[in-house]
């Protein structure tokens, strides 16, 4: 991780005092900005995520799904963890602090809106992150390159169904033409876009050149993170001025979710016998989001000025600082994850 990316947390928050501070200063062009709508989709924000996703895309090779039955015990847990868990827990833990315990610090016309964020957050697994996790915990690179790959795959078809049903359950009226042209501008798209670029460089000047594209690239989808968050800052800062304690409630779900899908991960690898250098990517790849494509979903969907929004914007403040700490967690626990009966047992047989 470069220091431009470890320092990601306050490089966020000096965009969101940046966001308010303009937002405050000239409303009109934020305004403008906002109208530069197409069939709902805001022009800015299509070429802003377009500009984080796919750089993030290049690094994905769908050839590595001939590789998921090497590890089919990691490879299931991340599966069931991320697809039958997460979306749902995170929709559970929302409404339980948002709609019930939090409920009167809230926005009362907001708070469905908050949960809805939260749980596009939830059902984007992390795409590009988590190889930089996977690597700080010494995580096998074909595990989590395979892992990627496969969840990206069932992404392009999982993701719309899932949101829609979480989102009718938390009362909300799921516009399915923009919801589906959310998929296909932001996940569609973007993959087969990179994999088109990725196949052309590879045939070009083989990994060499895809390595100079990706290093070339890197700053691109930070930049036009950090960007995104100006504008929807400069539309949320009187909301959020308000009543600054609003995102501070709206991380303690997300920070449940994390630790919880994380350890959960983790002890089923353990339970299952997986190595450790297995188990240690599937608990990462299960704490983390694919926050970009949730702050572009909750866009489309809800607005700039939407609890949505804002809620996967607080995704985004606490994922550096809080999955160092879940890397940290992984590494620390090695030797005690190790020992574990099932664990040497699947070793020795191994050997």
């Amino acid at each position: 991780m470069n220091s431009f990316e470890r320092y990601l947390t306050l490089w966020v928050a000096l965009c969101i005092i940046a966001g308010i501070g303009l937002g405050q200063m000239f409303p009109g062009i934020f305004h403008g900005i906002g109208r530069l709508e197409v069939a709902n989709v805001n022009l800015a924000v299509a070429v802003l995520i377009w500009l984080m996703i796919i750089p993030m895309l290049l690094k994905i090779d769908f050839r590595a799904l001939g590789q998921v039955a090497r590890h089919w015990r990691g490879m299931g847990v991340t599966l069931v963890v991320n697809w039958a868990v997460k979306p749902f827990s995170m929709a559970l833990l929302g409404w339980l602090f948002l709609s019930v315990l939090f409920r009167p610090l809230l926005p009362a016309g907001q708070i469905d809106s908050y949960i809805a964020g939260l749980i596009l957050l939830a059902a984007a697994p992390c795409t590009a992150m988590v190889f930089v996790w996977s690597n700080l915990s010494k995580g096998e690179p074909h595990f989590t390159l395979s892992q990627v790959a496969l969840n990206d795959t069932i992404m392009i078809v999982a993701f719309a169904p899932i949101v829609a049903f979480l989102l009718g359950l938390s009362s909300i009226t799921v516009p399915w033409d923009t919801l589906l042209l959310s998929v296909t501008l932001y996940i569609v798209v973007p993959v087969i876009l990179s994999q088109l670029i990725r196949r052309s460089r590879l045939e070009r000047g083989g990994e060499a050149a895809l390595k100079a594209l990706l290093a070339r690239l890197g700053p691109t989808s930070v930049v036009a993170l950090l960007a995104m968050l100006v504008l929807l800052f400069g539309f949320q800062g009187a909301q959020i001025m308000a009543q600054p304690l609003i995102i501070a409630l709206i991380a303690v779900p997300i920070l449940i979710q994390v630790y919880f899908n994380a350890g959960l991960a983790y002890l089923l690898n353990r339970a299952s016998g997986e190595a450790h250098c297995v188990a240690a990517p599937s608990a990462l790849i299960g704490a983390s989001n694919f926050f970009e494509l949730a702050v572009a979903t909750a866009i489309s969907l809800f607005g700039f000025t939407s609890g949505a929004a804002l809620a996967t914007v607080v995704g985004v403040l606490i994922e550096v600082p809080v999955m160092l700490s879940v890397v940290a967690i992984v590494n620390a626990t090695r030797p005690w994850y190790e020992r574990g009966s099932a664990v040497r047992r699947v070793a020795q047989d191994h050997h």
